[in-house]
């Protein structure tokens, strides 16, 4: 990439994530002292950007829980707020008595510039003649599986007793264009966050949204859960996290 496309890359991906994930300012506030501190999440914008996945697994388990995920972060780096690495060192900080945390992570790293140049080719056309998924995408994805593993082992090294890993659901076409177009890369993506899970010295369950998520889970941005879809992800996480 040159370096007036680089530069015109880092204008458009800055565009584009003040439009649609500003941090903090998108962000329901972080919950830092909880009725039951040992339960932590950590992740991005499907968290909390309406905060109702909190309010259904709150109410099921008639206590709060921490939670610290900011919309746009990303697992490796960002700009728009601390990194999901950062964002569990500030949960230690708080409190390192951390017994369960639940998190996703990765899909910004993704979506984002896919947004706006797509980079990496991360998006096809859905059909047979447009060929496999790029190497430049799955080689940014076998990154992010790296820094899941790193971050997956160093809360095992933190005796954390469980993680649960939500996955990605496939986006649609919505007013930031035709996101459908990433299901190859969320495909991926979860086979090597899934993977990630498995390799890591903490006891980590993966939990794969795509088969339970409808499109109409998805409000019309093509991103982000419904309070419906919010309460079917929070179930998936109510079935198999450690209370």
């Amino acid at each position: 990439m040159t370096g007036l496309k680089r530069f015109r890359f880092l204008m458009i991906l800055f565009s584009v994530s003040l439009i649609f994930a500003c941090g903090y300012m998108v962000s329901v506030p972080q919950l830092r002292n909880a009725d039951n501190n040992e339960i932590v999440n950590v992740g991005d914008s499907i968290f909390a950007l309406s905060g109702d996945i909190y309010d259904y697994l709150h109410s099921w388990a008639g206590e709060t829980w921490r939670h610290y995920a900011i919309s746009g972060t990303q697992l490796n780096g960002g700009i728009l707020g601390p990194s999901i690495p950062e964002q569990y060192d500030t949960a230690k900080a708080d409190n390192p008595n951390i017994r369960v945390v639940y998190m996703d992570g990765g899909g910004n790293d993704i979506l984002l510039p896919a947004i706006a140049l797509d980079p990496y080719n991360c998006k096809t056309c859905n059909y047979w003649w447009c060929g496999d998924l790029s190497q430049q995408c799955k080689d940014l994805i076998d990154d992010l599986y790296v820094d899941a593993v790193n971050l997956l082992n160093e809360m095992g090294q933190d005796n954390v007793q469980q993680v649960v890993y939500q996955g990605y659901y496939h986006t649609k076409f919505g007013v930031f264009g035709d996101l459908s177009k990433l299901s190859d890369a969320v495909d991926y993506g979860n086979q090597r966050l899934s993977q990630a899970c498995s390799n890591a010295s903490v006891n980590c369950v993966f939990v794969d949204p795509r088969s339970s998520f409808k499109n109409s889970y998805i409000i019309v941005d093509g991103i982000h859960p419904t309070k419906e879809g919010s309460k079917v992800l929070a179930s998936l996480i109510w079935n198999v996290i450690d209370i």
